[in-house]
């Protein structure tokens, strides 16, 4: 009797190795990838960034903000002021309705410029702004005053649920900004990583940035030089277009 025991069990148990999907018998191992950046398209004179990168429907841009305050339309300038006549001081996020044209955009204050952002935190400047340029009357609105540090923006699609929330990931690092990928998923620029635990082991790589999938579990990450920080991460034509504060070019990979 318990010779059969056993033998049913065993049988169970090469049954369910059959059955269970291989994602619940092993996670799928994660891909790397270092950012060999094969083209550099110059920024204007004098300026950093871009902070954010987005794309029209016809695939014109990018779009971007830059150090100086302005938003440009590679590399023609839309805007440099809203309607009230208050000019940008910290282009933030940047986002492209794909439906109308019209750009969203962050002003993270009217107060500090970018180079002085730690100031934003420690003064509790809550002067940030939510804009909207309107790509038929060129015309820029303010859809949100007196925010603190306002950063990132991205336009729903059509019927997606705004005042809803739920945790997607658990990242490596402090993320920046985040645009929707060609299989469903997301990719996520970090603007630094998290402190380590192991203080004394030297980090094995130094991550930029990561590809979620729908669910929200890592696929891809992004690898970089010591010292290199992203901001933006976006893909277009199978090509990744990348973004830094601290650069004064746009890079693709």
């Amino acid at each position: 009797m318990g010779r059969i025991k056993r033998a049913a069990s065993l049988l169970l148990a090469v049954v369910l190795a059959l059955l269970l999907p291989a994602s619940f018998c092993a996670s799928e191992p994660i891909k790397t990838t270092p950012t060999r950046w094969s083209f550099h398209l110059p920024l204007p004179d004098g300026v950093t960034g871009a902070e954010s990168l987005a794309f029209d429907r016809r695939g014109q841009g990018p779009y971007a903000g830059v150090s100086d305050g302005r938003v440009l339309k590679w590399a023609q300038v839309l805007a440099t002021q809203a309607a009230d006549g208050v000019p940008f001081h910290f282009v933030n996020g940047l986002d492209v309705d794909q439906a109308t044209g019209d750009v969203y955009f962050t002003d993270s204050s009217t107060t500090y410029a970018r180079r002085f952002n730690t100031e934003i935190m420690m003064n509790a400047d809550a002067t940030g702004r939510l804009l909207k340029y309107d790509a038929r009357t060129k015309q820029v609105t303010v859809l949100k005053a007196d925010l603190p540090y306002p950063n990132g923006v991205a336009v729903l699609a059509q019927g997606a649920q705004g005042r809803q929330h739920e945790l997607l990931a658990d990242l490596p690092g402090y993320p920046d900004n985040v645009r929707r990928d060609t299989r469903g998923g997301y990719w996520v620029a970090l603007n630094q990583e998290k402190a380590r635990l192991d203080t004394t082991a030297p980090p094995m790589k130094h991550l930029v940035g990561v590809r979620l999938g729908v669910d929200g579990t890592t696929v891809e990450e992004l690898t970089a030089a010591k010292g290199v920080t992203l901001s933006d991460v976006s893909e277009k034509d199978g090509q990744l277009w990348l973004g830094s504060v601290e650069l004064d070019y746009v890079g693709l990979a």
